[in-house]
């Protein structure tokens, strides 16, 4: 029994073997993708001005290892400011034709340009009066005749080492759509505040779009006395809000100092009077702040450049609205 087993053990890899084809793949993958910019032409230009001009949605359709390519392209778009989604070719023939109106942009992919499926829709495609841009291997072939615009993804060769699995194809047809899609981006001027709004649970969303009023305590949250207060008085104050700090304000309820659980420690070590101590006497003058409209991530940027772990916050007239610390911006997932 031992002996029939040992023959169902996967063969070791040979190191140097498999160093040597996987950069091989790379190469001839990275080789088609070289030879695909440099056939680029108007007809490039052509579809992204198409779908610029696209008053609908962009859908996207491809069956097999074609829909998995358009999948992404679908999704890409999706996220870069237009609006787009992945139809399945053969559910498409079922029904999901109802999801395409006139005003749409239809791009389908098929490496060979002669998949049952992807040809079946086309011809009610044409009755609705969408556009269509095809993305094949095969310049001769039938989609790329009866689109509106065929893009060449023809490769000379796959990186399989059998020459049959779906390699440099589809990594040149993804290339491509991420090619048109970042041209429609761009000619959009397209931000990445926008593309951040598009993932707002991501943290690139939290870094563009979360804001310091969005995060700072507010109001009775935000510890803060006068400028002729008591050391006691601020310390009872830094226990009531819980921020391990409190402002400190002059009358017209701007920031002139800031005092933290850190100075506590040092006037201890300097012998210094709790009791009797004025708190003017041991805070820190002119504080950090941060206007309360600035994006929570360059609070960040702020306390990491001065080491510190906690900012004032102001608005236009500079008064003291709030506090946050690093503690506040790692909740929220900005760190």
């Amino acid at each position: 029994m031992s002996s029939s087993l040992s023959h169902n053990k996967p063969a070791l890899a040979n190191q140097q073997h498999t160093l040597s084809l996987a950069q091989e793949v790379l190469r001839m993958e990275a080789s088609e993708i070289d030879a695909l910019a440099k056939r680029l032409d108007h007809r490039f230009s052509d579809a992204v001005t198409l779908i610029l001009q696209c008053k609908g949605r962009v859908v996207v359709s491809g069956m097999g290892k074609s829909g998995h390519v358009g999948g992404k392209i679908a999704s890409t778009f999706a996220s870069t400011g237009t609006p787009a989604f992945f139809m399945h070719p053969a559910e498409a023939s079922h029904g999901d034709l109802g999801m395409i109106t006139a005003g749409d942009v239809v791009i389908v992919l098929s490496n060979s340009g002669e998949s049952d499926e992807i040809l079946t829709i086309v011809p009610p495609l044409k009755r609705l009066g969408v556009s269509i841009i095809a993305i094949t291997g095969n310049d001769s072939s039938t989609l790329a005749k009866t689109a509106d615009i065929h893009l060449s993804a023809h490769v000379a060769k796959e990186a399989c080492p059998l020459g049959l699995a779906p390699t440099s194809s589809t990594t040149v047809a993804l290339a491509l759509g991420d090619a048109l899609a970042l041209c429609v981006l761009d000619l959009r001027d397209f931000t990445a505040e926008d593309f951040a709004r598009s993932h707002p649970g991501g943290s690139l969303g939290r870094r563009l779009l979360v804001h310091v009023s969005d995060l700072m305590r507010a109001g009775d949250g935000a510890p803060q006395v006068p400028v002729n207060a008591s050391l006691a008085e601020g310390l009872l104050e830094m226990s009531r809000k819980g921020l391990g700090l409190t402002a400190i304000v002059d009358a017209d309820n701007k920031p002139i100092g800031i005092f933290t659980d850190g100075d506590l420690r040092r006037a201890f070590e300097q012998n210094i009077n709790v009791a009797n101590a004025k708190i003017r006497d041991v805070m820190h003058q002119n504080p950090a702040t941060i206007h309360q409209n600035q994006l929570a991530i360059v609070a960040v940027e702020i306390m990491e450049q001065r080491k510190i772990n906690a900012l004032l916050v102001i608005n236009d007239a500079g008064t003291l609205v709030g506090a946050l610390n690093m503690h506040d911006l790692l909740l929220a997932k900005v760190v």
